[in-house]
């Protein structure tokens, strides 16, 4: 089964919790704080497999969660880190976070391999937090809560050339003749349902591969037909190569045909538009076809047509010589901008308020990426644990805008599903 797109979620692993231990042996002295951090949570991380071509092991996995880092322990042992999440994707994956719309990563090369939700580090123990003025901390960290995201996964074929064209146009045959590729072949429409991939040679040696794309239908960018399942295949692809009924067996005219895919294109991704295009004139041994192509070539001066007959192997090895010359010569070229891809060093230091501050049925709610953070790693069984948390929320000036926003003695302040009382 040919799956190209699924949509999951993903929850790295927390971190270990720190430790909190004191040393005591008869003969060392002020012993001191002797706990461990905790390890690292599992990162998932994303990497390209060669022998895979389907996301269909991702499609029934609604969730994927990694696992939590070891706790520390005391004699400052530090807990071990959790091992990755790896998830096998094929080559020509794009993976998009659901919640920004920011594409993550384009995973277009071999042994590829990325980050994709990054785990938590371990919780520091009470050793960390030794100072001159605290020799003796009481308190450690819980670990850090691993990422969650919401991601659109979906390949889009790595292929140097894609054929495009109506049903029934003969594009199966095509590449069925100049590869090894066997795709379904038959007298109806949407013969081909899912993308075939097939390799070929020039003359000269040189290969590379084609795509042969489900037929299209008018609308079909707006989901007509097979709809838009199969266009983003031709996004990567570096030439365009346009198969037309130049016999008009179905009674259409070879030029609107030729428009109207061109016309879907455009509608899909403006891009396609800028591609290198040729146009393969099939069907060429039946009756009537030359006519017709003269008529075509009028209305088509400014694009190489290559006349063909697939059925009867005649004209395919120009086409391919061709297509050859033009690929030796044509750099590789990026599918998305670095706008379009998030760059994790400018996400992580995005500028944005640490926290917002809300009064909700009589409660003040504090909300904010950090805060939230750090109160998840706080250990409030700790008295000084807790201390340190009023103080790092008076530091970022949390106090003073309750107290601007005319909070009392008393008063119920919310983080998460937490209630404090809020004292002055």
């Amino acid at each position: 089964m040919f799956i190209d797109e699924v949509k999951i979620k993903v929850i790295a692993g927390n971190g270990g919790d720190g430790c909190c231990a004191f040393r005591r042996e008869k003969y060392v002295e002020m012993g001191g704080p002797f706990g461990g951090n905790g390890g690292h949570g599992s990162d998932i991380v994303f990497q390209v497999d060669e022998g895979l071509h389907t996301l269909l092991d991702l499609r029934y996995q609604k969730m994927i969660k990694g696992k939590k880092g070891e706790n520390g322990k005391g004699k400052n042992q530090h807990g071990k880190s959790a091992d990755d999440i790896v998830i096998k994707v094929p080559q020509g994956t794009v993976v998009t976070d659901l919640d920004t719309g920011l594409i993550i990563c384009d995973l277009k090369q071999q042994n590829d391999r990325f980050i994709v939700c990054k785990g938590g580090r371990g919780g520091r123990g009470n050793t960390a937090f030794k100072t001159q003025r605290n020799t003796a901390p009481d308190f450690c960290e819980n670990g850090e809560p691993g990422e969650e995201k919401v991601l659109k996964v979906e390949v889009k074929m790595i292929a140097d050339v894609g054929l495009v064209g109506l049903p029934s146009v003969g594009k199966s045959t095509f590449i069925s003749a100049v590869s090894r590729a066997k795709p379904k072949i038959a007298a109806y429409h949407f013969t081909t349902l899912v993308p075939n991939l097939g390799v070929t040679k020039s003359r000269n040696n040189y290969s590379f591969v084609l795509a042969d794309l489900p037929g299209l239908i008018e609308n079909a960018s707006m989901g007509e037909g097979l709809g838009d399942k199969f266009l983003r295949h031709i996004e990567r692809t570096k030439v365009i190569a346009h198969v037309v009924d130049m016999a008009a067996v179905e009674g259409r005219d070879p030029y609107e045909d030729f428009i109207l895919i061109n016309k879907e294109l455009e509608s899909f991704n403006p891009k396609l538009m800028k591609k290198p295009m040729i146009i393969i004139a099939n069907k060429m041994d039946i009756e009537d076809a030359e006519k017709k192509l003269e008529k075509f070539r009028k209305k088509v001066e400014d694009i190489k047509i290559f006349p063909i007959s697939a059925a009867s192997n005649k004209g395919l090895q120009d086409v391919i010589d061709y297509l050859a010359e033009i690929l030796k010569e044509m750099p590789e070229e990026e599918l998305f901008s670095e706008d379009e891809i998030e760059s994790h060093v400018l996400y992580k230091f995005k500028k944005e308020e640490p926290y917002t501050i809300t009064f909700e049925d009589g409660v003040f709610v504090i909300r904010g990426e950090k805060i939230e953070k750090l109160f998840k790693m706080t250990k409030f069984s700790s008295e000084e644990g807790a201390k340190r948390f009023a103080r790092k929320l008076t530091k970022m000036g949390i106090d003073d805008k309750l107290e601007k926003m005319g909070a009392k003695e008393g008063d119920q302040v919310r983080i998460l599903d937490f209630y404090f009382d809020y004292r002055q």
